[in-house]
C-alpha cells in the first residue's frame, strides 16, 4: 500500500511572512524575492516523509526541487503542474469567491487520482476544509501565513494520517 501524499505550499508554510525572531529562520534571496527558511522545517519535512509522499504543491513549481529543496536538504519532489493546467471533464466547480485561493484544487484533485493526502497551505477555502472532516482520505490544513507551519500542523499530520474511504457515520439513536 502507497504512502499517503503531502502536498506542501512554499509562501506562507514553509516561507512565513513575519515569524518570531527566535523561531530559527534564515534569509535567502531567491529567485530575487526574499525567502525565509528554517532548518526545523527541513527535520520536520524528513520526518513526515517517512509517513507520506512530500509533494511540492506551489506555485514555485520546479522552481522549489532547486532552490528551496536543496536549502532544506530535501530530495526532488514531485509537482503538482498548476501552470497552464486545463479544467478537465470532472473537476470540482469553485465558487467565484473562491477562485483564486481554490485554484489549486483541481489540479490537487487529479495528481491524487483518488489516493489519500494531506494539504498543507495558507490558502485552503474554508469550504473544502469543512468537507474534508467528513472523510478520511483527506486532511486539509490551513496554515496562518504570517508564522508558517508549526510543530503542532506536524503532530496532526503524523495522529492522522489519511487512509482510504470515508468515515462511517454512528447510526442515528431512537
Amino acid at each position: 500500500m502507497p504512502k499517503p501524499l503531502l502536498f506542501l505550499d512554499v509562501d506562507g508554510v514553509l516561507n512565513p511572512a513575519s515569524p518570531h525572531p527566535d523561531a530559527g529562520f534564515d534569509a535567502h534571496t531567491l529567485l530575487g524575492y526574499r525567502v525565509l527558511l528554517s532548518t526545523r522545517h527541513a527535520g520536520w519535512l524528513r520526518e513526515l516523509a517517512g509517513e507520506y509522499e512530500l509533494v511540492w504543491a506551489t506555485t514555485w513549481e520546479d522552481e522549489a526541487n532547486r532552490h528551496v529543496s536543496p536549502l532544506l536538504g530535501l530530495p526532488e519532489l514531485p509537482v503538482v503542474r498548476f501552470t497552464g493546467y486545463v479544467p478537465q471533464p470532472g473537476d470540482p466547480r469553485v465558487p467565484l469567491m473562491q477562485l483564486i485561493s481554490g485554484r489549486k484544487w483541481p489540479p490537487i484533485l487529479r495528481y491524487a487520482q483518488g489516493r489519500p493526502f494531506a494539504w498543507v497551505d495558507d490558502v485552503i477555502p474554508g469550504r473544502l476544509v469543512r468537507r474534508a472532516l467528513l472523510r478520511r482520505d483527506r486532511l486539509l490544513l490551513p496554515v496562518d501565513p504570517v508564522h508558517g507551519m508549526e510543530r503542532r500542523h506536524v503532530d496532526r499530520l503524523l495522529a492522522r494520517p489519511p487512509r482510504a474511504g470515508l468515515l462511517r457515520r454512528s447510526p442515528a439513536r431512537p
